[in-house]
Formats: C-alpha cells, structure tokens, sequence
C-alpha cells in the first residue's frame, strides 16, 4: 500500500529584508532564501483504523462462534456456550455497518477520478480479489463438505456465486457495486442517492425482497458505504466531538433498543434495522475514538485495520479444516475441558486465525505470490514512461471531500 503524498504548492521564496546587529549597525544582511518547506501531508485518521481493526476481529469472531463453537456438542452443566452465541448476535447491527461507513470514508478520493483510474484500481480490483479467492475457497471447503457455509458443488453453483449470491467473501463483490453505483450517483443530491439506499436497505433487512445466499447483505450495506462517502464531514465532525460521556450513552441507548427489539420480536419490522445500525455506527465510531486515545491497544488495533484483506479472504478456509480436525476431539472431551474451551475458545480461535492469516500473507508475498492480495499491474510499452502508482482505495481517507448538496 501506498502513503498519501504530500502536497506540492511550492510557495514564493521570501522577500529581501535588513536586520540591525548591535556590532555592526549599518550593516545590510540580504536575506536567507531556503527551499520552501513543503506543507505537512494530510494524516491518516486513526480512530478509522482502529474501527476497521475492531471489525475485523469481530467478523472472525462471529464465524468462529457460528461455524464451530455452536457446532461442538457440549456437556456442560452452565450455558456458556449459548451466551457466546448471544454475545455474537448483539454485535450483528454494528459489524459490517461500521466497517461499510468507513470503506465509503475511505473511497472519497477515489469516486472522484475518472472512470478509467476507478474502474481498474476499486471495481475490477475487488471482482479480481473476490474471483481468485472464491476459487481457493472452493477448492478447500471441497475438502470440507460439512462445513456450514454456503459452497459451490456443482458448475450451476460456481455460476451463480460467480454472478448474482456471492459466498461468504461478498464484501468484496460489494466494494466493486457500490463503486459503481457511488460513480453514477456522484453529481445527484445527497438525499437523492441516500434516500432510495436506505429504502432500499429497509426492504431488504424486513425479507420483502428476494435474497438467497449473501445477497440481502449486499442490499442492506449499500445506504452505510455512501453515507460514509456522502456525509464525510459529519462523520468526521463526529469522530471529533465524541467523548466517553457520548459513547456511555449511546452504548446504553444500543443495548435498550437491542433488548426492546429482541422482546418485541421487531428485527424484521419496517425499518427498524436499518435505523438500529445507524445508532451502532455513531456508537462504533465513537467507541474507536476511545480506543484510538490508548496508545498501545490502538496501535495494534490500526495495524490490523490497515491490513484486513488478508484476514478476511483467508480466515473462513482456515476455520474449515480446523473445524473439521477439532469438532470430535472437542465435543468428546471431559467436562473440566470442555469448561475451559466454553470460556476461552472463541478468543483463543480468533486470535490464532488472525495471527495465521498475517503470517501466511508474508510468506505467500515473500514466495512472489502478491498477486492473491492486488490486482497485478499492467506491463507498460518499452517506450512509454510508467505512471506514478495510484494509491489504493483506502490509504487517503482525507485527502478529496465529496462535494455535499
């Protein structure tokens, strides 16, 4: 990944002056003409980081409660296992909603360059990534057939996840829709592009409208990836003012309207999900704020932040072959075991998924293979002079604000 550049207004050299020295009164000192210093370049936001780092980690955390913990036959004389699982479900408006919003964030440079730039460097990017790594996980979830997740068996199979319901990688087939659709919508008003995306979310999220497979998921998030791109001052306003007191409240306001939802059965209820993540992404970012202030924790969370592809294509075919070595033995274990891995598993798991998944990315790009993370570049004419690198979509997050209407 590419830094964002500095910028380049050179400035006019400085004006000849006099200066009176006590040893020499009349004494005519011309003036100094240094080179002018280059304004600082504008900083990457931090607390953005730590956001994506947060989600990233709660993504991995959510499969590895549904797709193994839930999955090992317990015996045990507490239900902890099924708080795990409630743990995970009252993360569900946040996860993907905040990590949309601060893709959309981070694509405001990017909708605004011509279509040419835009639609290799983000839309084929994306459809690149999510083909190449679809095959690999086809390939391993092969291996693992009883594995929960939605696979292709079958030639219809790898033509429909291929096109219209992506597997478990759609994040990345919904980078490059919602690209295209950010292009086409550039010069509309802000209402006029949010306003039929959160409709649009509203009928998805209460099942009016057909969705297989992860393709809800694609309808639901568009509203948060252009509110992150549309209403980037706000957000980064809010990002500024948010305290501790904020996020306490707004913290306590999500979990009341979680339990009032889980009571009243009202998920499916007509735009009641969409506007509950709404309040998670203003708590979310919020709670990045506060994260980002301690230094060591948001060090390591911004790390991650800046390097959640790895971890994102690689994580579900690794969780496949542990789930398939690990379910027996687990579910067979005696009871002081199985109290332990109740407790500390889901952690656990996470934690070495994450830490494989980096480690692999090094190796596989140290052995000539970073092809599997970007798409590869364009061989130039031996006569034509390389152009500067463009810079990935979400290295200058602050860099071009999106014309506001």
């Amino acid at each position: 990944m590419t830094r964002p550049e500095a910028a380049t207004d050179a400035g006019w050299w400085s004006e000849v002056s006099r200066e009176t020295w006590e040893d020499a009164p009349t004494q005519v000192i011309p003036a100094v003409r240094p080179e002018p210093a280059a304004p600082a370049a504008k900083q990457r936001a931090g607390w953005a980081d730590v956001a994506k780092g947060v989600c990233i980690l709660l993504v991995v955390l959510w499969h590895v409660i549904m797709k193994h913990y839930l999955q090992i036959t317990w015996h045990l004389p507490a239900p902890i296992p099924g708080l795990w699982g409630f743990f995970g479900d009252q993360l569900l408006p946040l996860r993907m909603p905040v990590f949309f919003t601060i893709s959309g964030l981070f694509a405001a440079s990017a909708v605004q360059r011509s279509w040419k730039v835009t639609a290799r460097s983000r839309i084929a990017k994306f459809y690149y990534l999510y083909a190449i790594w679809f095959t690999v996980h086809t390939v391993v979830l092969s291996m693992v057939p009883r594995f929960d997740t939605l696979a292709a068996h079958s030639a219809l199979n790898v033509l429909e996840q291929l096109t219209i319901t992506p597997t478990n990688l759609w994040y990345l087939v919904a980078l490059a829709v919602y690209f295209v659709v950010a292009k086409l919508t550039r010069n509309l008003p802000v209402a006029a592009v949010l306003g039929p995306a959160l409709l649009l979310s509203a009928i998805a999220s209460a099942g009016l409208l057909a969705a297989p497979g992860n393709r809800g998921q694609l309808y639901q998030n568009l509203f948060f990836f252009l509110a992150g791109l549309r209403l980037k001052p706000w957000v980064e306003r809010w990002a500024r003012t948010a305290n501790r007191r904020m996020l306490l409240v707004g913290g306590a306001s999500y979990l009341v309207a979680m339990l009032g939802i889980r009571v009243l059965g009202a998920k499916q209820w007509f735009g009641v999900w969409p506007v509950l993540c709404v309040l998670a992404v203003v708590v979310g970012i919020a709670g990045a704020v506060e994260l980002d202030r301690w230094a060591r924790v948001s060090r390591l969370l911004a790390d991650l932040g800046r390097n959640t592809l790895p971890i994102y294509v690689m994580h579900m075919p690794l969780l496949a072959l542990l789930h398939a070595a690990l379910l027996k033995p687990f579910s067979a274990a005696g009871t002081p075991v199985q109290l332990l891995l109740a407790v500390f598993l889901p952690l656990a798991l996470t934690a070495l998924l994450v830490t494989a998944c980096l480690t692999l990315r090094r190796w596989i790009e140290a052995a000539g293979g970073s092809w599997l993370f970007d798409l590869p570049a364009r061989r130039q004419p031996a006569r034509e002079q390389p152009r500067a690198a463009e810079p990935t979509w979400d290295e200058r997050p602050t860099m071009v604000l999106p014309q506001v209407r």
